[in-house]
């Protein structure tokens, strides 16, 4: 009988045990399936992604990691320098848990004072009288703004006529592989001085749907073709297709995507990707004096939120060092933009030779705009032709023509 017993009591227990397994795996599937609920329903800046694990690990040196190392095996640190410290734990977990940086008050301030995201970026090669306090900006005013027909001075006009009257005479002369690529993805962007408006202080007034950056493109696109580089405008409205599809100004980078893809589709020589815009700043922060010529100054933007920016950093910082032997002051420098309260991309993922330049802003002339044109394609001429031959079309382009974003 007490045999009996025993028999009963490992039973049970055995059903106990397999219950509590069944239970706990019940439990642990459902705190799973609320912890991915939770991650995925949260605001596009507090959400996990890879842009956020990316913040976390840079703040990490490799000096902490050796000290972590240290701790099982004490060769490594015999390698760390002499005046190193092992790394707070607190700080970095304080850092994690609240996406603020104690040395870094933009960190808190940025999600609580709206534009402070603006200063985001950081400054890579900082120009002549480039900080944090002067970035470019990028100005987005209201859809009715963007649209109106306001009306462009007769100057301009006339700037228009004869641009078109020289691209026609380069189409009869220029054949060959069209390497560059030009777009506009804010195509509306204008220059006051330009524009007949009334209040000039105003820089959401510098939009035109005709007297607009496209000129600055089809400049650039007619000076590369001079020194023998094929190249090729993107001449859709990118702006009239956000309006047709009820799509914010903030989608302009979505819809100048489709068009980008599209060109890597029909052409397979393409190797360069010129996004260009116009900076929101005001004039004494883009514009230059060298040897009493007054240039619109440019200014390289570069997004880190993928994982190959560096190649498209390595030509920005390139051209810039040109630029700065040639024109001292004439580029404000190059800035990285990543992170979630940043578009990140600029479509520069599609390509390992794509660049995002901001030529002058609202207060530039097309004439001063044009100089600056001149003198970056003469920089960027002299530096394809050195390398050209030592161009590789399959490394400088990422075949992600149908890859989804």
């Amino acid at each position: 009988m007490a045999r009996n017993r025993y028999r009963g009591f490992t039973v049970n227990l055995n059903q106990t045990s397999f219950k509590r397994i069944v239970v706990s795996v019940v439990i642990g599937i459902i705190a799973m399936f609320i912890f991915v609920s939770m991650l995925t329903s949260m605001e596009p800046g507090y959400g996990l992604a890879s842009s956020s694990i990316h913040e976390w690990a840079a703040d990490i040196k490799g000096e902490h990691l050796l000290h972590l190392l240290g701790q099982e095996n004490n060769y490594f640190t015999q390698v760390l320098p002499p005046d190193s410290e092992p790394p707070n734990l607190s700080t970095l977990a304080f850092q994690i848990a609240t996406s603020i940086n104690p040395d870094d008050p933009r960190s808190l301030l940025g999600r609580e004072l709206p534009g402070f995201a603006l200063f985001d970026g950081h400054i890579v090669v900082a120009g002549e009288g480039t900080n944090y306090t002067n970035l470019p900006v990028e100005s987005a005013p209201p859809i009715d703004v963007i649209m109106a027909e306001r009306q462009a001075t007769q100057e301009s006009l006339a700037k228009l006529e004869e641009l078109e009257r020289e691209s026609k005479q380069l189409e009869e002369t220029t054949d060959g592989r069209k390497i560059v690529h030009i777009i506009h993805s804010h195509n509306y962007e204008s220059y006051l001085p330009e524009l007949d408006v009334e209040d000039s202080s105003d820089p959401n007034l510098a939009f035109h749907n005709k007297v607009n950056i496209t000129l600055v493109g089809e400049k650039m696109s007619q000076e590369l073709e001079k020194r023998g580089i094929g190249t090729e405008v993107e001449k859709r409205d990118v702006q009239g297709k956000l309006k047709s599809r009820g799509w914010n100004y903030g989608q302009s980078y979505d819809a100048s995507r489709e068009l980008v893809k599209e060109a890597i589709a029909a052409n397979e020589d393409l190797q360069f990707f010129f996004d260009l815009h116009r900076d929101s700043q005001r004039r004494e922060r883009t514009t230059v004096t060298i040897n009493g010529v007054e240039y619109a100054r440019t200014f390289f933007v570069i997004g880190a939120n993928h994982s190959d920016y560096q190649h498209n950093l390595k030509l920005a910082e390139d051209l810039h060092k040109l630029l700065q032997e040639r024109y001292p002051g004439l580029s404000r420098g190059v800035i990285t933009k990543g992170g979630s309260r940043t578009n990140g991309l600029f479509n520069q993922d599609l390509s390992t030779q794509s660049i995002l330049i901001e030529m002058g802003g609202v207060d530039n002339t097309l004439e001063e705009t044009y100089r600056s044109v001149e003198a970056f394609v003469e920089v960027f001429a002299d530096f394809y032709w050195s390398t050209e031959p030592n161009v590789n079309v399959e490394t400088a382009r990422r075949d992600k023509g149908e890859e989804s974003d």
